[in-house]
């Protein structure tokens, strides 16, 4: 009896253990999976591919002519970039690994060697307080309309100010929220596009103030700094305004205008470029956006060669008219786009080989984003 009566508490003592630990097992099992629920939430992934077909009329499609702006720029069929990028968001802190794979990348990121020759983007970011975010790494630029991303432009090809603008900065910069609607931002950086180290011992600043409300945004940039070797060149200066609204419903305007200046190392007069550029937009259906970009550059003092054709004082300017339409197929876009750049010294080459003032050309971009 005494048997029996043991054996049966002991049984009870079990059923009770094995109760506990099951639910202290599916209870450990539901907070591991909210934990691994909770920080992939956190994590985002995007990206986009593109590729385009170019044509000049009136001139050799063999690589050889093409406007000196960035990126589309090569003859025939012919790839653009992947672009792969990985975030985590924080309530605190967070990362952004921004990787590009093919030409457009290449050309992004012509001041890297190695595997770092992949690298579009890579910085971590501390939210310090609701006004005020610290960035630490290799961003893209703060200054310009345009953007390295196809996804982020209205036009396939870029604009001359863009192509001769910074593309990446690396360094340390501090965004704060002044207001709802207005914004600041300081920066200490390399010298431009040393996204990977700073060979030279020399730092750029730069600056920034915003104003965005809903029907648009506008922003202005300064840099300042070596961009060289000391002893070799002078400091840089560079301002640009970036600015867009929503005019109308369907009909949206942007204007960029930029002015770089380099100063002269020994006696001289300063050197550079500056250009503005206007960026109507109308859109015709659901799907289907016309817009338009007119750009006037100008070089000045042989602030940079072999871009519009300077003449024996080192000035030289082009008009470059950008015609594009925007075709949204779910997450694919097509843009046809007809462009005429006309430069004030003979730049280009015809089909006789003879020099001329103007290129005309057509891309047809393709543009799939996730």
């Amino acid at each position: 009896m005494k048997t029996k009566t043991v054996t049966d508490l002991f049984k009870k003592i079990m059923l009770v253990s094995l109760a506990f630990l099951s639910f202290n097992t599916f209870a450990q099992e539901e907070e591991s999976e909210s934990t691994v629920e909770k920080v992939l939430s956190k994590i985002s992934l995007s990206g986009s591919i593109d590729g385009y077909y170019r044509y000049n009329f009136g001139a050799p499609n063999d690589n050889s002519v093409a406007p000196a702006s960035s990126f589309a720029n090569q003859s025939g069929f012919a790839l653009g970039m992947a672009n792969v990028i990985l975030g985590y968001e924080g309530e605190k802190v967070g990362f952004v690994a921004d990787l590009v794979f093919g030409q457009r990348g290449e050309d992004a990121v012509f001041n890297s060697d190695g595997s770092a020759q992949i690298v579009n983007q890579l910085y971590a970011y501390w939210n310090v307080s609701e006004s005020v975010t610290l960035t630490f790494g290799n961003f893209n630029t703060f200054l310009g309309y345009e953007v390295i991303s196809p996804t982020g432009n209205f036009n396939y090809s870029t604009s001359y100010m863009f192509s001769y603008g910074p593309f990446s900065h690396t360094g340390l910069k501090a965004d704060f929220a002044l207001s709802k609607k207005w914004s600041a931002m300081l920066a200490v950086m390399n010298p431009t596009d040393y996204t990977e180290n700073n060979p030279f011992d020399t730092y750029i600043v730069g600056a920034q103030l915003g104003y965005a409300t809903d029907s648009g945004s506008a922003y202005l940039n300064f840099r300042y700094g070596n961009e060289g070797e000391p002893g070799e060149v002078g400091p840089t200066f560079q301002a640009d305004l970036t600015t867009g609204w929503d005019v109308a419903e369907d009909f949206y305007l942007g204007v960029n205008a930029t002015y770089l200046s380099t100063e002269p190392q020994e006696d001289g007069d300063a050197s550079g470029f500056y250009g503005v550029a206007l960026y109507p937009q109308y859109k015709t259906s659901e799907n289907f956006t016309l817009g338009f970009r007119g750009e006037y550059f100008s070089v000045y003092n042989g602030g940079l060669a072999d871009v519009v054709g300077l003449d024996a004082e080192g000035d030289g300017n082009v008009i470059a008219a950008t015609l594009t339409g925007s075709y949204d197929i779910g997450d694919l876009t097509l843009k046809p786009e007809l462009r005429l750049d006309s430069t004030s010294e003979d730049f280009f080459t015809d089909n006789d080989g003879e020099l001329t003032k103007s290129l005309s050309s057509f891309v047809l971009g393709a543009i799939y984003k996730f």
